[in-house]
């Protein structure tokens, strides 16, 4: 489910035994969960009555089909809410619906995949194109790998609400110009970095942009016979020019146009044509894949429906990615996260926690990043990492997910997670009752390996009746500093795990 800032979208699938998968039903329904968002940053009672009222609805559909998982994902009017919160909590309780929100990058991968998946690119490099609501996402990638991304506060509802709320008559050239004028300036930083990437052609999705060229195609139709799957500047400028010089009214009746957008496309051309024309695309092909397409193709990766992918996943590459680039101590991070794992794993055994394996991947990568904060400063350095996992935008992974991740690393050191911590209370409540156990394990994995010399080959932690839990390690050489570092910290580790603690080396 893909909760966006015009429309909701609902895409069921059935698997088969054999991993294959065919759909179910494809739904979609327009709520305007932006509207008069972006005046405020806030969104607006009856806008979010009119998008719970229809997730909860489709939500019902989808269980009628007995779907046994709802992926649900929000996009730019939920990300940027104030009252983001409140409006997740009633999905969660009047829907029944987990929501994830993700960031402009992460929708643009999402994006990516999901249109790249569909597409027979021949050893080809595109540029793909998704005009939303609220945000334009951009991305240049070949059929297995994307090279950029870009995510833009451009959108057909974004642009309306800014400069065209109150127009029902035609849209004069200036009034035009102007809304070009503010996208070639919201998006110079995009058009420059997309340029130092080979692009073969163009790929336009989302429902503006296959509106836009349904009207344009249609108005090319009428003279010859052209292409229905691509869309090209002169066929948009048409489009554009015949859009801007009708009223509101007359412009719902506009062959080939979706009356429910009759208000918002000129805003969504503006955007398109004016990146067409700064990135020098002679034509788009047209793709009715998008966001949920990715969705799909990304719970596959992820599941048991899908062949064991080759190579790091995007989550694993994205991690690493920002790590090296504050050149972290790549043996000791990956030895910190050995032992994390194994202390998870014989802590599971041993009944000390119920966490399952999306905690257990998501300690792995807060092991490998733990330390990078100390790329600003040493001092301090657990929060400098919390700044940087927080505001690193990595890819694969929701806000909900980030969050946890930062406070992991957070609290790998200094005092033990509190409830009026500003970490703990940006946490969702699956998050706050992991934080705990996470941070405890990797703050004793860290002090296994304080000499960041690999000396502990193997840890494990058991229990020794109901009142003690015992941290025993195998080691290789002098570990006099390890030990000590545990030791020092029996205290309040004992407090944690409240048991008291032995340890054996």
């Amino acid at each position: 489910m893909d909760i966006g800032t015009n429309s909701v979208r609902l895409l069921v699938v059935r698997f088969a035994a054999n991993h294959a998968y065919r759909v179910v039903t494809d739904q979609k329904e327009v709520v305007r969960l932006g509207e008069s968002e972006f005046a405020d940053r806030r969104l607006h009672p009856a806008a979010m009555n009119r998008a719970v009222l229809v997730c909860r609805k489709l939500a019902e559909l989808a269980r009628s089909y007995n779907s046994a998982e709802i992926v649900a994902v929000a996009t730019s009017a939920t990300r940027e809410a104030q009252n983001q919160a409140e409006f997740l909590r009633r999905l969660q309780e009047e829907a029944g619906l987990e929501v994830r929100v993700v960031s402009g990058l992460e929708e643009a991968r999402l994006i990516y995949q999901g249109v790249a998946s569909g597409m027979h690119l021949n050893g080809r490099q595109a540029l793909f194109i998704d005009i939303g609501g609220g945000s334009t996402e951009v991305s240049v990638g070949d059929q297995r790998q994307y090279h950029y991304l870009g995510s833009l506060k451009l959108g057909a509802i974004r642009l309306n609400t800014m400069f065209l709320q109150d127009e029902i008559g035609p849209i004069s050239p200036a009034r035009y110009a102007q809304l070009q004028q503010h996208v070639r300036h919201t998006a110079v930083y995009v058009v420059q970095e997309v340029r130092r990437h080979r692009v073969d052609l163009g790929v336009g999705s989302s429902g503006t942009i296959q509106n836009l060229a349904d009207i344009g195609v249609r108005l090319a139709l009428k003279r010859r016979r052209e292409r229905d799957d691509v869309l090209t500047q002169k066929q948009l400028r048409q489009a554009v020019e015949l859009l801007c010089s009708l009223p509101l009214e007359a412009r719902r009746n506009v062959p080939g146009i979706n009356p429910e957008r009759a208000d918002i496309i000129i805003g969504g051309a503006a955007i398109l044509e004016t990146l067409m024309q700064d990135l020098g695309l002679p034509e788009l092909v047209i793709s009715d894949r998008g966001l949920r397409d990715g969705l799909l193709v990304d719970y596959i990766a992820r599941s048991e429906h899908g062949p064991a992918l080759h190579g790091l996943s995007v989550r694993c590459r994205s991690v690493l990615q920002l790590a090296r680039a504050c050149g972290f101590d790549e043996a000791h991070a990956h030895t910190v996260a050995r032992l994390a794992l194994e202390l998870f794993d014989s802590a599971r055994v041993a009944g000390l926690h119920e966490l399952g394996e999306w905690e257990r991947e998501l300690l792995e990568y807060a092991a490998l990043l733990h330390d990078i904060g100390a790329f600003l400063s040493y001092s301090n350095h657990h929060a400098h990492t919390y700044y940087l996992i927080r505001n690193a935008d990595l890819l694969g992974f929701d806000q909900a997910e980030i969050a946890l991740l930062a406070a992991t690393a957070y609290y790998h050191r200094k005092g033990l997670p509190g409830r009026k911590d500003p970490q703990f209370v940006a946490l969702d409540k699956r998050g706050q009752q992991a934080l705990s156990e996470m941070s405890l394990l990797l703050r004793i994995a860290e002090n296994l390996d304080r000499s960041h010399a690999g000396l502990v080959e193997q840890v494990r932690l058991y229990t020794e009746g109901k009142k003690t839990v015992v941290l025993e390690a195998r080691a290789a050489g002098d570990v006099q500093l390890e030990r000590w570092g545990i030791e020092s910290r029996k205290e309040l580790l004992e407090r944690a795990f409240g048991r008291k603690l032995l340890v054996r080396f």
